[in-house]
């Protein structure tokens, strides 16, 4: 493969972040939320799943760049233990990685179902969206490296714009949520019970940070790999624990942490509030997105 066909700093640092950043930032602030007993907890779960990951990013980082093959997975495995080992490793990682897939398809389609078929809420339709959504993106990827590397970039442009409208909410005061947020008395609470709730939470946001250990089997088609791939890695989680921060804190800001709890379609509901704020227009003319009775002004000012 010649040079220019190979991925570049910018592609690869695209990807770690595309492969980490999912729909799963849209839903699991309220597992974690649920989890935490206070708001200390929450953030707390989100910096030490940073940490972890980042650990982690430097640890795939320098076995991509000692061994930057295709398939790395396979071939590292087969290379320091028994390619029978690396088999079964692979066997387990297509399954984990089924699984995951699916959940964060699902996540994703119910917001665009009430977008698409608005008023529905059956479950058997957005596992239709879903799949559907699953097989354009693998039908995008069996194209072409080329193809659904571009793919890859421009739909993580999108996601992060996307981010950035939920963080916009942070500079609007008046989208705060002023109601009396109940604290919890830590002093009250048994150890075992602070540590439980903290683990709980860390489960669910070291999920959100995963994904990025696949970077490895990328080696062979990435340019200057002993270079570029730990650079993408490590740039890659710093923009994503900083953008996680950013969106749970706005998330902890407008709903308010006691709701965020509780509540469904907590990216839908900042969106539209942002919607509200800056032009006074709803666009989401649905249930799901009306929840909060913003769209009952729908016509621009």
């Amino acid at each position: 493969m010649g040079t220019k066909n190979k991925l570049g700093l910018f592609s690869i640092t695209m990807i770690v972040v595309g492969l980490v950043i999912g729909m799963g930032i849209f839903r699991t602030s309220k597992d974690a939320a649920a989890a935490a007993l206070t708001p200390t907890l929450f953030f707390a779960a989100w910096i030490v799943g940073g940490f972890v990951a980042i650990c982690g990013a430097l640890t795939y980082a320098e076995i991509g760049s000692r061994y930057p093959v295709t398939g790395g997975y396979y071939k590292v495995f087969s290379y320091a233990y028994h390619p029978s080992i690396a088999f079964a490793i692979n066997c387990i990682i297509l399954i984990s990685n089924a699984a995951s897939l699916s959940g964060v398809a699902l996540i994703g389609s119910e917001y665009i179902t009430p977008i698409l078929v608005p008023g529905n809420t059956n479950d058997f339709v957005q596992a239709l969206i879903a799949m559907g959504a699953i097989i354009i993106f693998y039908g995008v990827n069996l194209v072409g490296l080329r193809l659904s590397s571009r793919a890859q970039n421009i739909l993580m442009l999108v996601k992060i714009a996307m981010l950035m409208v939920l963080i916009a909410s942070v500079f609007f005061p008046s989208l705060y949520n002023t109601a009396p947020q109940a604290v919890v008395d830590m002093e009250t609470q048994r150890f075992g019970a602070v540590l439980l709730s903290f683990g709980v939470a860390l489960k669910a946001t070291s999920f959100t940070f995963g994904g990025y250990q696949q970077t490895i089997n990328f080696g062979e088609e990435v340019e200057n790999p002993r270079r570029n791939i730990p650079r993408g890695i490590f740039i890659g989680i710093l923009l994503i624990i900083s953008l996680y921060m950013l969106v749970s804190y706005s998330y902890y800001k407008v709903i308010g942490f006691n709701e965020l709890k509780e509540t469904n379609g907590i990216a839908a509901i900042i969106a539209e509030k942002n919607v509200w704020a800056y032009g006074k227009i709803c666009f989401f003319n649905t249930p799901l997105y009306c929840r909060t009775g913003l769209c009952e002004c729908a016509v621009a000012e």
